[in-house]
């Protein structure tokens, strides 16, 4: 793997002792070649580079400065003492005041004074600041320092700043405030909340890399040593804090986490699964988090092996701790970082990316971009676009299957008419010719296409190409005529939400050319959801110039940064369905139509549509949106699927689809063990067609008190519990927005709120 390749960008750390140590062996250079070596700072940093390092992490103070702040900000208790003491603790007041007025540095008290020095380096902030402590002058002061801290840092141009996690829930509240004033007083630099993926009192170990979090203020029963796994709410403690923060900086895009995997670890694949949502941009790794091999080289258990290898997907920094230490008997330090290089190689992810062919190598740069959906009726497409599509061989190779099969099963006839509606630059058209020789069936081709700039290339290609054995159409498939009824209509009107491209309203007016026993391929389509959620898509949704109405607006994604939170089945009774579940579907040709005399529908209410999902949510999460997928009948045991669980099954490494976002403009929280209930209509009115989604949760409530006092006992029915909302109704319909088009417009709008929403297009 060139450094081309590379996912991963692999750092080292360096501690107080090191840097001491760097400082009393140091010697001054003997040449000006030797620049690099001008410094303890630079010359650790230089070797660490020839290591393979290609960034240094190192805290940006000594212990000089706690020193300093703890004399003048930690005063002893009052009445304690003589005249003398009295006088000290005067006088320490007075330095503490008059450094709040101006706070500054000692060349002592800081590890860097150059810019070169700062060069490459991530910055680490003192982690004895208490920005949540209990006392309100310890929090005032350690605001004040670490705001000083981070004045000095962005003074050496230094770009990452990593922070000492919150340890008390009960003042995290401080702490994010504490963030939020230090994103609006350092505008340019990057501020990363340095957390454990849990270290809940009643399960850590001793630790002095990662400090102890503090769920709550009541005493911590021992545990016995025996138990088998730690309680959900401790798992999700530090993600409940982080999930804090970010909301009272407002998903500041440049508040990110440094993901610390310091033992104690999890190895529930719910909590690991959920840190893929956040903006994990370090992942700490400590030499205490590696076990030893049968050899005695360092390698990782293998929950966190998958972990890692799954986070290379977004291309972390990782920063590689204590690894001069000796923990490990063979291999020395230079064991973990290819051991790192390793699991980068043989992750799925990266091996999928680099292989030509793959979605992951053809969605590279679109990931968690935000694409307004095609309107191929409203609009007429570039050449450029159409390309893109026809580079997928496999939605054209199992469309060319599919009309094989249909034409083998074909009764014998002198002749088998063959329709292709909404033929662009021709790929369904070459595709049912190649399938008409390998039938060895008599057939002829209509091709329809309304884009006059796609019909010349048609009858380009027509010349060079096809010949008599296909007949061009120009004209909208809704309005026009064909000379004769066609045995089977091909079309690929498919969009990520089956109908999201106005499939249902184009295929109506184009079931007139198909015979009374004709084939249409597609012949079924099914749209699909599961509740997301992902920190990226939401900033990325808030960047338009008009938040709420982006917020109304579905887009095609290609999901990178992005939880599913639903899991198959539970619930109270097993009430809930799977992880991604159905909400309608849509057949061709349809047998219940009530048409005119040219056979077009009187009016489109027959494709109006509305379904009411129930999810388990396992573990606590945030809903940021929905995900929207869909999976395609093309002809019997041929098809078509986006659907996370059945695509590589169906139509493995398709390329032309990517899922739907609908979008919230609110986030909902979602407690662990949680039902979420999703409703969502597929509308339509003369003019337009639009989609409706609303959303909430519910807790199974097993002892709900009755009016008068009386408790109620828990349902013995599993069809009858009793449910707490964690919501209120507050969904506000938006304002239709007129179609471009005469007729029936593609969906390029939707809605969201807390709850729910409303869009059109």
């Amino acid at each position: 793997m060139s450094g081309w390749d590379r996912f991963a960008t692999l750092a080292t750390s360096f501690t107080h002792d090191e840097l001491s140590y760097a400082s009393a062996t140091h010697a001054p250079a003997d040449s000006p070649k030797d620049k690099d070596k001008e410094t303890p700072i630079l010359r650790i940093a230089g070797e660490a580079r020839s290591r393979g390092y290609e960034l240094v992490c190192v805290p940006l103070t000594t212990a000089r400065w706690k020193e300093r702040w703890a004399d003048m900000c930690i005063l002893a208790g009052e009445g304690g003492g003589g005249e003398g003491e009295r006088e000290k603790t005067v006088e320490a007041e007075r330095r503490a005041e008059r450094w709040r007025m101006s706070p500054s540095f000692l060349r002592e008290e800081v590890t860097m004074s150059r810019l070169d020095e700062a060069e490459g380096t991530i910055a680490l902030i003192s982690d004895w600041l208490q920005l949540d402590a209990r006392d309100d002058w310890v929090r005032h002061d350690s605001e004040i320092a670490l705001r000083q801290e981070l004045a000095y840092a962005s003074y050496l141009n230094i770009h990452t700043a990593i922070l000492p996690p919150p340890r008390h829930r009960a003042h995290v509240t401080s702490y994010a405030r504490a963030i939020n004033a230090c994103l609006k007083s350092v505008p340019y630099m990057q501020l990363s909340i340095r957390l454990p993926i849990y270290d809940p009192p009643s399960t850590s170990t001793s630790s002095v890399s990662t400090p102890q979090l503090v769920v709550s203020d009541l005493p911590v029963l021992p545990r016995k040593s025996k138990a088998k796994k730690a309680p959900e709410d401790e798992l999700n403690a530090t993600w409940e804090m982080w999930d804090i923060v970010r909301s009272v900086c407002d998903y500041n895009p440049r508040l990110t986490l440094t993901l610390d995997l310091t033992p104690p670890l999890p190895t529930t694949l719910g909590v690991l699964s959920k840190w893929t949502a956040e903006p994990v941009q370090h992942i700490f790794l400590p030499a205490s988090t590696f076990i030893a091999n049968t050899k005695g080289y360092p390698v990782l258990p293998k929950g966190t092996q998958s972990f890692v290898r799954q986070s290379m997907a977004h291309r972390p920094i990782i920063i590689m701790s204590d690894v001069r230490s000796g923990t490990h008997s063979k291999g020395g330090e230079s064991a973990y970082s290819q051991y790192i290089r390793h699991l980068e190689k043989s992750s799925p992810v990266v091996q999928a990316a680099l292989k030509a062919g793959t979605v992951e190598n053809f969605a590279q740069g679109y990931q968690d971009y935000l694409q307004a959906p095609l309107q191929p009726l409203m609009d007429n497409l570039q050449s450029i676009t159409y390309q893109t599509f026809e580079r997928d061989p496999v939605k054209y190779r199992n469309y060319e299957e599919a009309i094989y099969n249909a034409l083998v099963e074909w009764p014998a006839s002198d002749r088998i008419v063959i329709c292709v509606a909404g033929a662009g630059r021709g790929p369904l058209v070459a595709r049912s010719l190649l399938a008409i020789q390998r039938s060895r069936r008599p057939a002829f081709v209509y091709a329809v296409e309304k884009n006059p700039n796609a019909f010349v290339t048609l009858q380009n290609r027509q010349e060079m190409e096809w010949g008599s054995g296909v007949q061009l159409i120009y004209g909208d498939m809704r309005s026009i005529e064909i000379p004769e009824q066609a045995d089977i209509l091909v079309s690929e009107l498919l969009g990520s939400f089956g109908d999201n491209e106005l499939s249902p309203e184009c295929l109506d007016g184009a079931m007139r050319f198909l015979k009374a026993d004709g084939i249409s391929i597609p012949c079924s389509y099914t749209a699909h959801l599961a509740p997301l959620q992902s920190s990226k898509l939401f900033n990325e949704t808030r960047m338009n110039k008009d938040p709420s109405k982006s917020a109304e607006t579905p887009y095609v994604v290609m999901f990178q940064n992005v939880d599913i939170l639903s899991a198959d089945g539970g619930g109270l009774g097993g009430r809930c369905g799977p992880q991604t579940q159905e909400c309608w579907e849509f057949e061709h040709p349809r047998k219940d139509g009530v048409v005119d005399d040219r056979g077009l529908p009187i009016t489109n209410s027959h494709n109006t549509r509305s379904a009411k999902l129930t999810f388990h949510i396992p573990h606590a999460g945030v809903l940021h949106g929905l995900a929207g997928y869909f999976e395609a009948v093309l002809y019997k045991g041929v098809g078509l699927s986006i659907h996370p669980q059945h695509k590589d099954r169906v139509s493995k490494d398709m390329l032309s689809w990517f899922p739907l976002f609908f979008p919230f403009k609110d986030p909902l929280y979602l407690p662990s063990n949680s039902e979420l209930q999703v409703s969502i209509w597929r509308l339509t009115n003369e003019r337009q067609v639009w989609y409706e989604w609303y959303a909430e949760s519910f807790l199974p409530v097993f002892s709900a008190p009755l009016p008068g006092g009386e408790d109620h006992k828990t349902p013995t029915s599993s069809h009858d519990p009793f449910f707490a909302s964690t919501t209120t109704h507050v969904a506000v319909p938006s304002p239709l927005i007129d179609a471009v088009d005469s007729s029936f417009s593609p969906v390029s709008g939707g809605g969201g709120r807390e709850e729910g929403g409303r869009g059109c297009s």
